[in-house]
């Protein structure tokens, strides 16, 4: 693993380059790095999507990492630098949760989240919901799919069918965790996004759950599938259409909040919660490369404790993410800039 020394300076408001000391040039490499969002709550499970010209940033604030009222917040910005809440997305009685982003064939946004009911910080049930809009600022009413128990994180259009992952309990028991013990994965797939379809049960073990699925050019699906039990190790896995029949592989790393991204020439470039370990005393967020065989935490970003669940975006020859940490003590919004090898050194 390639490790990296950063001298950093986070202020709200503005940024400050990044001078970072590369074991290798072939490595990549932080350019910037910006708090957009603190107030004093939990902060946490960002996305991030370019869209119409401008960045939109969502995330979920509560009183704590689980348990509350959890409350959808969506960021606007024109130029990454400046960033303005435009609306928020509530349920009484539920903790919204996990909201991703994604763009409909006919040009809105989607968002997919979690909705879940507790008594205190002890889990009673959940379902998914999604909502839609023409602009980010107006969104529908966040509408309930799939079945109770069901937890679709994140959808992937494509071909105009948006296809995901769900996780659920083998049994739905009140009082259980988020994500207890005997989790299995299923993918689905949606011409609308509300309703979905049984594609094929995924036979991962070890508790799976959080799941984001990409497409190659060649018309392949792949997913990066979060583990909690055995050696806990994110799956990779690979079919070709309808996606029925998969291959798996270890990506030889525990990663929490697992996302990545395709890049234009094929490479494959992932994030996600890197747990601690004898290199690092508390998780870190991490950006690395992705194959069908593994996964490496290249880069670290500053962040530590509760931290990852990046959002990513390819755009103008950068690496853009959201992410949120609390290793500045409260359980903050990041954006960052970051410049992969084998790009152009622009600006």
């Amino acid at each position: 693993m390639k490790l990296f020394s950063f001298a950093v300076a986070l202020f709200i408001g503005f940024s400050i380059p990044l001078i970072a000391q590369v074991e290798s040039a072939a490595a990549a490499e932080l350019v910037s790095v910006k708090k957009i969002w603190h107030n004093n709550k939990h902060s946490a499970f960002t996305d991030l999507i370019h869209f119409r010209g401008k960045w939109f940033c969502v995330f979920r604030e509560s009183a704590g990492h689980v348990g509350g009222n959890g409350v959808i917040r969506v960021l606007i910005s024109s130029d990454g630098g400046n960033w303005e809440s435009v609306a928020s997305l509530s349920e009484e009685g539920n903790d919204l949760r996990d909201p991703k982003l994604s763009i409909t064939p006919d040009n809105r946004l989607m968002l997919v989240l979690g909705g879940s009911v507790y008594e205190g910080t002890k889990f009673i049930e959940r379902q998914s919901r999604v909502a839609f809009s023409p602009d980010g600022k107006t969104w529908t009413a966040p509408q309930r799919t799939l079945e109770k128990g069901d937890w679709l994180w994140r959808v992937t259009w494509h071909e105009g069918v948006a296809y995901g992952v769900t996780y659920a309990a083998a049994k739905t028991e009140a009082g259980q965790t988020n994500r207890p013990s005997g989790m299995t994965v299923k993918l689905v797939a949606s011409d609308d996004g509300i309703s979905y379809r049984s594609v094929t049960q995924l036979e991962v073990p070890g508790s799976p759950n959080e799941t984001t699925l990409r497409f190659l050019k060649n018309g392949d699906c792949v997913a990066l599938v979060r583990r909690e039990a055995g050696d806990k190790a994110a799956w990779i896995g690979r079919s070709s259409p309808p996606c029925k029949d998969w291959k798996w592989h270890s990506a030889g790393m525990q990663i929490g909040g697992p996302n990545f991204i395709v890049l234009d020439d094929g490479r494959m470039i992932a994030s996600g919660r890197q747990y601690r370990n004898a290199t690092w005393p508390e998780s870190k967020t991490f950006v690395g490369p992705m194959d069908l065989q593994s996964v490496r935490a290249e880069l670290i970003l500053p962040s530590g404790g509760d931290c990852s669940y990046a959002g990513m975006v390819w755009r103008d020859g950068f690496l853009w993410l959201t992410y949120y940490s609390s290793h500045e003590g409260g359980s903050d919004i990041y954006f960052a800039k970051v410049r992969l090898p084998g790009t152009d050194r622009k600006e």
